[in-house]
């Protein structure tokens, strides 16, 4: 007798059907790996069951900068300026911080024209998931290289890059991020549980996701194609993600599986695959990134995690009541009070 595929259930642990957590039809190039990054986000967040309301979408400019109308059509969205999406993100938070906030950038949305203000939205620590759709080229101006595109990778049009690049999960570690992961939008299964780990993070969590262009960038030479991707991608280790929802099973294999726990009770398993290698360790993560890129390896999987650091809201002693729902005669100031700030500067 042949057993059947598990059946799906057609709703999550809160009554939505995944067609809740859909967005409107993708009107990018077909085959783009952005739309394979919109379908795990889907994935993630209905097996989490969170809300979609809950849930703020920003974005700035760029390919990937499109892609949050393609999920989570319940949240609410703003698409902002390139480059600028921390600052709105920084701005949504401290009116409401009570929102899930996932931004969705790219490589030049936030490794050139917005890398300031990506440093100083790790600096601060940012409650939100922050996903760099990592493609290497400018898509929406015809494939010029970006400021991540590796050193002598080769264009579309034959053109050597001269330029060294950016490396945005080392730099992100270096400004102090408490949560940072690398995965290949073709990399469905690990994807995911990054993405249901990184909801679950209290401070900002940066996913660089290698997303080959089919239009530009998925050519013989392209360091960032689906081809080069899928044979140099060298996994740190199997990751599971179990919620605080679930029980907490035992894995009977002394030694080989690290277990972080997230703060909202979460559960985050690292299990070793063919190198010994501590998430937890920003000296390890740090030289690891760099040994790779010297052995011109990509790298997947959690690259760094540390639970302890204070995010934006609680260094900032926001009120347990997010600023938006404070009333105007509690939130302004009386002109009595005002008087006296004043006289006090005189």
């Amino acid at each position: 007798m042949v057993s059947s595929a598990p059946k799906i259930p057609a709703t999550n642990r809160i009554g939505l059907t995944l067609a809740d957590y859909k967005g409107s039809p993708s009107t990018l190039c077909d085959g783009c790996g952005h739309d394979a990054i919109t379908s795990q986000i889907i994935k993630a967040y209905y097996e989490l069951g969170i809300e979609p309301h809950t849930v703020a979408k920003l974005s700035g400019i760029g390919c990937s900068s499109k892609t949050p109308a393609y999920f989570l059509n319940r949240a609410h969205g703003f698409n902002s300026t390139h480059g600028r999406m921390p600052s709105v993100a920084t701005g949504a938070c401290v009116a409401n911080k009570d929102l899930r906030m996932i931004g969705v950038s790219g490589d030049g949305d936030t490794a050139s024209i917005g890398l300031g203000q990506f440093c100083h939205l790790v600096r601060r620590n940012v409650p939100m998931i922050y996903i760099v759709e990592n493609n290497g080229v400018y898509g929406l101006t015809k494939g010029q290289f970006s400021a991540t595109a590796d050193l002598a990778s080769k264009s579309k049009s034959g053109v050597l890059n001269e330029l060294p690049p950016i490396d945005l999960c080392g730099l992100a570690i270096e400004l102090g991020c408490g949560f940072v992961g690398r995965s290949f939008a073709g990399d469905p299964k690990q994807l995911v549980a990054l993405l249901k780990a990184a909801a679950s993070f209290k401070g900002t969590a940066v996913l660089d996701v290698i997303s080959p262009c089919v239009t530009f960038n998925n050519h013989e030479g392209s360091t960032k194609s689906y081809k080069y991707a899928k044979e140099m991608e060298t996994p740190l280790h199997e990751l599971g993600f179990i919620p605080f929802y679930e029980q907490i099973t035992v894995d009977y294999e002394p030694g080989t599986v690290t277990d972080v726990e997230l703060h909202d009770g979460s559960h985050l398993r690292l299990k070793k695959t063919n190198r010994d290698y501590d998430a937890t360790s920003k000296a390890e993560a740090v030289a690891t990134i760099a040994q790779a890129a010297a052995d011109k390896q990509f790298l997947t999987g959690l690259l760094y995690i540390n639970e302890d650091k204070e995010n934006f809201a609680e260094v900032m002693h926001m009120s347990d009541t997010p600023i938006v729902h404070i009333p105007n005669e509690v939130l302004r100031p009386k002109k009595e009070v005002l008087d006296e700030v004043m006289q006090s500067l005189m």
